[in-house]
């Protein structure tokens, strides 16, 4: 994915000016693809100069006035390729997992506590998805582009509820561990 595909997919859900897609980029898209506001903008300007966005001419022209952005055919045309293309699932890389490993051969002192660290985390990304899921899809709502929306959310919930086990589980094992492993 791309922080560009991210943008366009954005601005066609709803044309926005560069404030507010940061805002719904951190309420939504942000939750699987992060970006500072600084790259949003940064590509913004990339995209009105390739002619894939347009600024949105002012009611009343006013300095200091914020723009807003549409997707031009060139944008939806250029997203739409790209969704289409094939692509290869990304490798995992995750530094707890390496830690892990390390603790294997070096000692476990202080990762115990990191993983009841992360085991919260974990479980408060949980919470919110699903509260998102039940305030955002109640059942009924079932349009297509809502159903691909949820799908999305049903990955990070998914995901979510992978870790949580996958962590309780390795708390476990800790458990069962000798003393000074």
């Amino acid at each position: 994915m791309s922080l560009p595909h991210a943008i366009l997919t954005a601005l066609l859900e709803k044309s926005s000016s560069g404030l507010e897609l940061t805002r719904r980029f951190d309420r939504s898209i942000g939750y699987f693809w992060s970006a500072t506001h600084q790259q949003i903008y940064r590509e913004l300007g990339k995209l009105e100069a390739d002619g894939l966005i347009r600024t949105l001419p002012a009611e009343q022209p006013a300095r200091g006035q914020k723009k807003s952005y549409e997707v031009l055919p060139a944008g939806r045309a250029e997203l739409a390729r790209w969704s289409a293309a094939a692509q290869d699932p990304k490798p995992l890389r995750d530094a707890l997992l390496l830690r892990l490993r390390a603790a294997a051969v070096v000692g476990t002192a202080g990762i115990q506590d990191d993983l009841r660290r992360h085991l919260e985390l974990h479980e408060r990304q949980l919470a919110e998805y699903r509260e998102i899921e039940e305030r955002d899809f109640p059942p009924g709502r079932d349009g297509a582009q809502d159903r691909l929306r949820h799908l999305v959310l049903r990955a990070g919930i998914d995901l979510e509820t992978f870790w949580t086990r996958w962590l309780e589980h390795a708390l476990e094992e800790f458990a069962e561990l000798p003393d000074g492993a």
